[in-house]
């Protein structure tokens, strides 16, 4: 059982969302509004779902203004399916996302892989050269440097890392973080490893390599 924060301005939708996820014995907070929530609280929930068009503020705003206060993960919940919109939303701490309409079995799939991940198994460290992996903090380092990345970015970091050398696609590295196949929007991982890029990119290091065609390996 995990505790749920969901907030879309559609109250049906709220009431969808909570009577769905009940039925998976997950306790599920609804808000129309990011106004009355008390941020400081934001810690008690296990997953945080986040409708990006609301009236008073938009998602990925509201991401951004508390994702160093949560260690969870942040779905959003959008209709808009524009790359720059997933790009955006994505860079600013989120996760995943699910499209809305979206069906009972999808939303269910995608929660629950999101929690199953957070609750495996820790280990210790990790050491590539100039990097190094502290497994158990979920951190990466460059030198002393630490990498601030998003929870997905350190998984597929972390998922490439401890396979150097193996290709993976799209679809298998979103399936392997996940935790389920077919339903979820892989060209994600694609997004997720640009700003994976980037963030190593400043310290002078480029692990991932693209297989053009395949996929993508910690070289």
């Amino acid at each position: 059982m995990a505790k749920i924060l969901a907030i879309d301005d559609e109250l049906d939708m709220l009431l969808l969302i909570k009577n769905i996820l009940k039925k998976e014995n997950h306790m599920v907070d609804i808000h129309q509004t990011t106004t009355d929530i008390d941020e400081n609280s934001l810690g008690q929930y296990d997953l945080i779902l986040l409708d990006i068009m609301m009236l008073n503020v938009d998602g990925i705003s509201y991401c951004k203004k508390i994702r160093n206060k949560v260690d969870c993960p942040i779905l959003f919940l959008t209709a808009k399916t524009m790359e720059a919109d997933i790009v955006e939303g994505l860079s600013s701490g989120g996760d995943d996302y699910i499209t809305k309409p979206f069906g009972v079995n999808e939303l269910v799939a995608r929660v629950n892989a999101h929690l199953r991940r957070e609750h495996r198994e820790k280990h210790s460290s990790l050491n590539f050269r100039n990097i190094r992996f502290d497994l158990s903090a979920k951190e990466v380092f460059v030198s002393e440097n630490k990498i601030n990345l998003t929870k997905s970015e350190y998984h597929i970091s972390e998922l490439l890392a401890k396979r150097k050398g193996q290709v993976f696609s799209r679809e298998q590295i979103y399936e392997m973080i996940f935790g389920f196949d077919g339903i979820g929007d892989s060209s994600a991982i694609a997004e997720h490893i640009k700003n994976i890029r980037a963030k190593f990119k400043k310290y002078g290091e480029n692990p991932i390599t693209t297989v053009w065609g395949i996929g993508y390996k910690w070289s």
